[in-house]
């Protein structure tokens, strides 16, 4: 459906119009840029897309309104204190109304991988909560980050973002403007150095 760029509720006649998807209009998107600088450049901030599911039988059925992105509060906000990403998502997950006899599975496209501060915290969210699984997706992995194989092992999975999850990540939180995800140069190359660290990363038992 078209709606104003500010979002489903904004004035038609206050601004441009833009296409978004029905499932996407009625929450925010990121605009291009800030996709590309984030999950394309190494720019040193961390944006957080993330899905929720839940499992109906045998197929995951979205929970749309669980449908967003965050990123980290302080480094250029200095109203917020400062917060990374992913504990902003773990403030958030209380006040979500899940029902914890059902399995849900959450989505992460993230910039870039977990640090050190954050795994603990992710490894303990998801102890307590074994009704959730988590799928991280990263576009930059932290070199030789302490604690990854900690998060492995209290089940998270780990991986770097491929075509697949660019795309998807460009369809769902991105105001595209009708464009349609455009590789960019030397990105299989990226991919393929990416996925190599982490995989290091998760073999070496001091990290």
């Amino acid at each position: 459906m078209w709606v104003a760029r500010g979002g489903e509720g904004g004035d038609p006649q206050g601004g441009p119009m833009t296409w978004v998807p029905p499932a996407c209009a009625h929450r925010r998107l990121m605009d291009i840029n800030t996709f590309e600088e984030n999950f394309r450049d190494k720019k040193r901030k961390t944006y957080l897309c993330y899905k929720v599911e839940v499992r109906e039988g045998d197929p995951w059925t979205p929970v749309l309104e669980h449908w967003d992105y965050l990123r980290n509060q302080g480094a250029d906000t200095p109203w917020l204190p400062r917060h990374h990403a992913e504990l902003c998502f773990l403030d958030l997950f209380p006040s979500w109304p899940l029902d914890q006899e059902k399995q849900y599975r959450l989505t992460w496209y993230i910039s870039w991988s977990p640090c050190p501060d954050c795994v603990p915290e992710l490894v303990e969210f998801l102890k307590k909560n074994s009704h959730v699984s988590l799928r991280i997706f990263a576009a930059h992995v932290y070199t030789y980050i302490h604690g990854l194989r900690d998060l492995r092992d209290a089940g998270a999975q780990l991986a770097i973002m491929t075509r697949n999850e660019l795309q998807d990540c460009w369809d769902t939180f991105v105001d595209s403007q009708g464009q349609p995800f455009e590789p960019w140069p030397n990105m299989d190359e990226h991919i393929q150095e990416e996925s190599q660290q982490l995989q290091t990363i998760l073999r070496n038992p001091e990290n």
